[in-house]
């Protein structure tokens, strides 16, 4: 049996991709590309939704927080990831890694509730059409958003206050690209008997119970789909929240993979470049896919774009009417 050192560890070293025998520019340039286009596609979803007059409406709203939270996510693990494969790894105090790891559990149990909170939207929209309006109003859109912030924040401040009680004394080493839950308890030479049954607690509340109810709003939707008679109202009907099951099967998919190759006992790189699906591809496909499957951005975009150049108005608006604006 291994001994352990005693020695109160104040620092961790992670070692991010530094044992792969590639080039630092051949990571570093597509990453940064990737985190680059990643934050352009999010804030611009977010100043389309904020001054274009005809995306005023719930869906797009919770649409801007959905990318908030993605730029949080790609933001809170992406320019530390660059910095490790500048440096070949780094060292990060425990407080630190404890800090980013605050703020990755936020971005993903936002947007989990935030997903959840899409999915009830639709769920009015398509199936209580009558009485949409008058239940999702401003006020209850408000505190949606306000409760999945304050829910999620509040949650993961008590697993990280759990978290701040542990000591680690030995290996210090995170063979991983930032600050996971799985890897700071490997290290740690505490009981954490309470923190696993939090986390237990944390994955029911933000990912199983998220998980079932948008499984069963989906249901209602399809349901309430196949009982329209015209295949052209069932195809527009469905088309509005196509963007969003997309998004769902993708982030929770990635979960998922991530989950299932963590219980077969991969190697640690292959672990690493599975996350990245979820902590660099899912924010980076988001926009994407809204973008692309949704008729009403595509064309606030194209609005947008058009009113750079004033002095042919008319023949713009033109264009903008034929693509269906």
């Amino acid at each position: 049996m291994l001994k352990v050192n005693k020695t109160k560890v104040t620092e961790f070293i992670i070692l991010g991709f530094r044992d792969l025998q590639i080039s630092s520019t051949l990571l570093f340039a597509p990453f940064l590309l990737i985190y680059i286009l990643t934050t352009i596609g999010n804030l611009l979803i977010i100043v389309l939704v904020l001054k274009v007059q005809s995306l005023k409406s719930p869906m797009y709203f919770f649409l801007t927080q959905l990318s908030l939270s993605d730029i949080l996510l790609t933001t809170d693990v992406t320019p530390y990831l660059l910095h490790l494969i500048i440096n070949g790894g780094s060292r990060i105090s425990v407080s630190g890694c404890i800090t980013q790891l605050f703020f990755y559990g936020v971005s993903g149990g936002v947007e989990c509730l935030l997903l959840t909170v899409m999915s009830y939207d639709r769920y009015l929209a398509i199936c209580r059409p009558l009485h949409y309006t008058s239940v999702m109003d401003l006020r209850l859109q408000s505190k949606l958003v306000l409760c999945s912030w304050l829910i999620t924040a509040m949650t993961i401040l008590f697993n990280v206050f759990l978290i701040s009680y542990l000591q680690f004394c030995g290996p210090h080493i995170i063979d991983h690209y930032f600050c996971d839950l799985a890897p700071i308890l490997e290290l740690s030479c505490s009981d954490h008997t309470i923190l696993n049954v939090a986390n237990f607690i944390s994955a029911i509340v933000f990912v199983l119970i998220p998980f079932l109810f948008i499984v069963f709003t989906y249901i209602s939707i399809f349901i309430t789909i196949i009982g329209i008679s015209s295949s052209t109202g069932r195809q527009k009907t469905f088309s509005t929240c196509g963007s969003h099951l997309t998004v769902v099967s993708t982030y929770y998919g990635t979960l998922i993979i991530i989950y299932m190759v963590s219980t077969k006992g991969q190697s640690f790189n292959v672990k690493k470049f599975i996350s990245l699906l979820y902590t660099m591809g899912t924010p980076f496909c988001n926009p994407i896919i809204y973008s692309l499957r949704n008729q009403e951005i595509k064309t606030a975009l194209l609005r947008c774009f058009l009113s750079l150049w004033p002095s042919d108005t008319g023949s713009s608006e033109m264009r903008v009417r034929k693509t269906g604006g």
